[in-house]
């Protein structure tokens, strides 16, 4: 197998889950704008999936991957079916039990979740009212990472890959279809939990085609189970406190004036495109890469393929958050003015868009060096590297928002990350595992280069150009983007910043071996 069929086919589905995500975010502006609504559906859309994102991309890609795997090698593909079974009954009854208590417990919930919304007569009843129709897609999204995890685990990419667009396509749908004779708030509360029950179904026929549908079974605590759980602790515990982290935002925001809830959600939402196509289609290849290179004794083979990994990540992220910070505003503009959304909203978005961008380069270096822990069974330091970060944020948050509002929470958000990737990288650097490779700090450089020069002359460009209107904007910004590519592409030949192809050899000989 190739890497060109894992990782880029993540990366391929990745991009349809960011397109049909501003799709998504497109539509939601259109019908919520930037108010009461709009405020009370995303709090409790984010409520929902700081619950779900811990499971679906924190614990089980650094748990329960590396246990499938090993099980299976040592004593066949039938335990490792086992285990899976055993693992997706703990599950159903754990989590559906948590998602009863969650749902009874709401109102409290909302109270510590976002405790500004109270401010508002009927604010914090309707967002609580939402959060409890939303909330059961919790329980469907950590069955799907259970069957993603069983699958990529089997070499199988594509349908876990596609699986992240059947939110975004049913929130859509809900919209469209509910929305006539429905409100939109509660259209798309209702849509959330039907995409859960999609996932679910959709991954069960993809287990069901590698030979395995997961059943449910007696509950058993047998040696692996105990492991799973063992190690879940910390890894839950570090994920949810980058969860926490990065809702300070929303706890925060819901101190200011109506909209700064709406505004940080969109900027967020626009920040996220380069990196999730990247970050998430390089660390699914990155974490079983180190996990067998560590489990083989080879070392140095993990550094390198860290070190690489780092490499490309910052060779298309970095052009790529430069071009947001100078092109925010028509971006913004772009996407998002519809109906309710007005050029105030799209001003105050593009500002909180600037700031969260210059976080870029730290989140994607916490991605690839987190699981060099994981890979090595240490979910502790991330863990303790997280609560530092929170601790880093909120008093930046507290320093910063009564100066700048919602633009100070965003720029919070974005030191604090780079602070995160700092402390992990310090501390592999001293165990030895991040080692100064010199192609890597060359390399580096001739990218910074590239990303200053591209970033000059889009902000010439920019000064040269005329505003455009309703007809012209997008012409204009999609010729600022293409003369934005074309001159890092330049630059990059010029100086030989980076070699793609090499990492996508490493990556794959590794993956021939699944």
């Amino acid at each position: 197998m190739s890497l060109l069929r894992p990782t880029l086919t993540v990366g391929a589905f990745t991009l349809v889950s960011r397109i049909t995500g501003f799709i998504r975010d497109v539509m939601i502006a259109q019908f919520l704008g930037a108010g009461m609504l709009a405020d009370c559906f995303l709090v409790a859309f984010r409520f929902t999936n700081f619950f779900s994102q811990i499971f679906a991309e924190g614990v089980f890609p650094a748990v329960f991957v590396p246990l499938f795997s090993t099980v299976e090698e040592n004593r066949g593909r039938s335990a490792a079916w086992v285990f899976v079974d055993q693992i997706w009954t703990v599950l159903v009854w754990s989590m559906a039990a948590f998602s009863l208590v969650m749902v009874l417990a709401m109102p409290w919930a909302m109270l510590l979740f976002a405790p500004g919304l109270g401010d508002v007569p009927g604010k914090r009843e309707l967002a609580v009212a939402l959060a409890r129709i939303t909330f059961p897609y919790f329980l469907f999204a950590v069955l799907a990472a259970l069957l993603s995890g069983m699958l990529n685990s089997l070499g199988r990419f594509a349908a876990p890959a596609a699986a992240m667009s059947i939110l975004n396509i049913t929130l859509v749908a809900a919209l469209v279809l509910l929305s006539p004779g429905l409100r939109a708030d509660h259209a798309l509360a209702w849509g959330t939990v039907l995409a859960g029950i999609l996932q679910v179904l959709w991954l069960l026929a993809a287990a069901r085609r590698v030979g395995h549908r997961p059943r449910l079974t007696r509950l058993r605590l047998t040696p692996e189970v105990k492991i799973l759980l063992a190690r879940i602790a910390p890894a839950a515990l570090g994920t949810g406190l980058s969860q926490i982290n990065m809702l300070t935002d929303t706890l925060f925001a819901s101190l200011l004036p109506t909209g700064a809830l709406s505004t940080l959600y969109y900027a967020e939402r626009v920040n996220q495109l380069p990196l999730g196509v990247v970050g998430i289609a390089i660390g699914t290849a990155l974490l079983p890469l180190l996990s067998r290179q560590v489990a083989a004794g080879d070392h140095e083979a993990a550094m390198t393929s860290q070190n690489r990994a780092l490499e490309v990540a910052l060779f298309l992220v970095l052009p790529a958050a430069a071009g947001l910070m100078v092109l925010a505003h028509p971006i913004v503009t772009l996407l998002f003015v519809h109906g309710q959304f007005g050029a105030v909203d799209a001003e105050a978005t593009s500002h909180a868009l600037l700031a969260y961008a210059m976080g870029a380069p730290g989140i994607i270096a916490v991605r690839i060096f987190t699981p060099t822990f994981f890979a090595r069974g240490d979910t502790r330091t991330p863990m303790l590297a997280a609560a530092m970060t929170l601790a880093i944020n909120i008093a930046l948050n507290l320093a910063l928002m009564h100066w700048l509002a919602q633009v100070g929470i965003a720029l919070s958000s974005a030191l604090s990350a780079m602070a995160n990737a700092l402390m992990l990288g310090v501390i592999l650097a001293r165990r030895g595992q991040l080692r100064r490779d010199g192609r890597l700090w060359r390399r580096l450089l001739r990218i910074g280069a590239a990303t200053l020069i591209m970033t000059g002359g889009l902000m010439l460009l920019r000064t040269v150009l005329p505003e455009g209107g309703k007809f012209l904007g997008p012409i204009l910004l999609a010729a600022e983007i293409l003369a934005g590519g074309a001159m890092y592409g330049l630059v990059v030949w010029i100086f030989g910043a980076s070699d793609v192809p090499d990492f996508l050899r490493i990556v794959g000989r590794c993956l021939e071996k699944s």
